[in-house]
């Protein structure tokens, strides 16, 4: 499940549980409060307050089974999924996008900075001695286009030793 979709049976689980914690607090929340006495002709009403019958009870207890197996189910199922088919954490989701967008960039630039910013999107962070000899180009090519691509913002070279690291921004 990629994008932390729900579905089938933890998402029938899920609606099972948000029913019945509504149907629980609504009959917590407002017992009968009316009580119907009738003698003869005449019928008398009263209120009386915290009162439950034993029809309310019976939907109480319902209720709370349901919320509780629900629950657990929601609980267990996302706890035990296998790490194969867990979602992809938020951390993978942003990198992907990134990478599409890196690779639509791509396409628009000339050939060298092409070949090189595919060759550092494959790495991630590269040295750029290591990008003259993956891409084969010249030195002064894989300067002049690296240049390129960090006077657009793609890319950012930082010192390290005698040369520079080279990783995407």
């Amino acid at each position: 499940m990629v994008g932390g979709g729900i579905r089938g049976k933890t998402l029938f689980a899920a609606a099972v549980f948000i029913a019945s914690v509504l149907v629980l607090a609504l009959k917590l929340l407002n017992p009968t409060p009316v009580q119907i006495l009738v003698e003869g002709n005449t019928a008398i009403t009263t209120q009386v307050p915290g009162l439950f019958t034993y029809a309310d009870v019976l939907v109480i207890a319902v209720a709370l089974v349901l919320m509780s197996v629900s629950g657990t189910y929601i609980l267990l199922h996302d706890s035990t999924t296998p790490a194969a088919a867990a979602p992809a954490s938020a951390g993978d989701v942003i990198l992907e996008e990134r990478r599409q967008r890196w690779e639509e960039v791509a396409r628009t630039l000339k050939d060298d900075e092409q070949t090189l910013f595919k060759a550092i999107i494959d790495e991630g962070i590269v040295h750029q001695s290591e990008l003259v000899e993956k891409t084969g180009l010249p030195k002064s090519n894989v300067s002049r286009a690296l240049y390129g691509l960090e006077s657009r913002g793609l890319i950012e070279r930082r010192r390290r030793g005698m040369g520079n690291v080279v990783l995407l921004k």
